[in-house]
């Protein structure tokens, strides 16, 4: 997963011309006390309290929260993401906008094999957090069938809100055996928010992401690669013939996690997105006989 917070291009749009509350401070008061706490982007961030506030004192104690390091997106209540409201409640995973780029590319590939295959495209949000890659997925895809997955209770109860919408399904469990059984083989495109950030570096972290996110979603072991091991090795008994697994890693790690893709037997694609910051591995499984016989 993300090793740093939300870009300011990450932070929800804001609702135009909401009024404060009465008797509610001032948002010019709303801005110095984010200010003093220092939010660089206090009159955004401002706006949105103020739109999202019902009455003087949510407001005053969303801006308290925000204040002390909560998350924006966690005082909310949502982040924006594909295009979509995504619920994220408090201890969720919050999603990251640069991972929109990790979705473009899903929904070309999900495209491709529903026009590949002549079916539905089949769907896995693993480490799915709050469900945004997948809710997003499914709404980008006509008549996907859509899983999703995580290990927090918190994430899975987060994720059912949003992958409802879509008609989607959530397990909880451990990677791939939270999943069901006949999905085995049958997986056209598989995302995996894997943590990536090494373990002597989640201290560096962004405070309102290292004390306000679940550990196990920012923690990805010593070199950062611990969780995408294990799934790159699993993934290909999972996948379809020509079926894709995309994951985000640092860019200092792509050249070990592309080796991972490969050893595992899977063809390895780096994709990169200057303007987000962003780098996505594609691993593709081969659709002839040599993918089929190593599932």
């Amino acid at each position: 997963m993300s090793s740093s917070h939300p870009s300011p291009s990450s932070r929800p749009s804001l609702a135009s011309g909401a009024p404060l509350p009465p008797t509610a401070p001032s948002r010019a008061a709303v801005v110095a006390r984010l200010r003093a706490a220092g939010c660089v982007f206090a009159e955004d961030e401002a706006a949105l309290l103020v739109a999202a506030a019902r009455t003087p004192d949510e407001l005053a104690a969303m801006v308290e929260r925000r204040a002390v390091g909560h998350p924006l997106e966690h005082v909310l209540g949502w982040a924006e993401f594909g295009g979509l409201r995504i619920a994220v409640d408090p201890g969720v995973f919050v999603p990251r906008r640069r991972t929109e780029y990790l979705l473009g590319r899903a929904v070309a590939l999900g495209r491709r094999a529903a026009e590949r295959t002549g079916r539905r495209t089949v769907a896995v949000d693993l480490c799915c957090g709050s469900g945004a890659v997948g809710a997003a997925l499914a709404t980008a895809l006509d008549g996907v069938e859509l899983h999703a997955c995580d290990i927090e209770p918190a994430a899975v109860r987060c994720a059912r809100r949003n992958v409802a919408a879509v008609d989607g399904r959530v397990h909880e469990g451990d990677l791939f055996a939270a999943l069901p059984g006949h999905l085995r083989g049958r997986i056209d495109v598989l995302t995996a928010n894997v943590p990536y950030v090494p373990t002597e570096e989640v201290g560096l972290l962004p405070p309102e992401a290292r004390d306000f996110e679940p550990l196990v979603a920012l923690d990805g072991g010593t070199d950062g690669l611990d969780v995408l091991r294990r799934v790159t090795a699993a993934a290909p008994r999972w996948l379809a013939p020509g079926g894709h697994l995309l994951f985000e890693t640092g860019e200092r790690q792509a050249d070990r996690a592309v080796e991972a893709v490969r050893r595992s037997g899977l063809l390895a694609e780096v994709a990169t997105c200057d303007e987000r910051y962003a780098t996505v591995v594609i691993g593709t499984l081969p659709s002839g006989p040599a993918g089929a016989g190593s599932r």
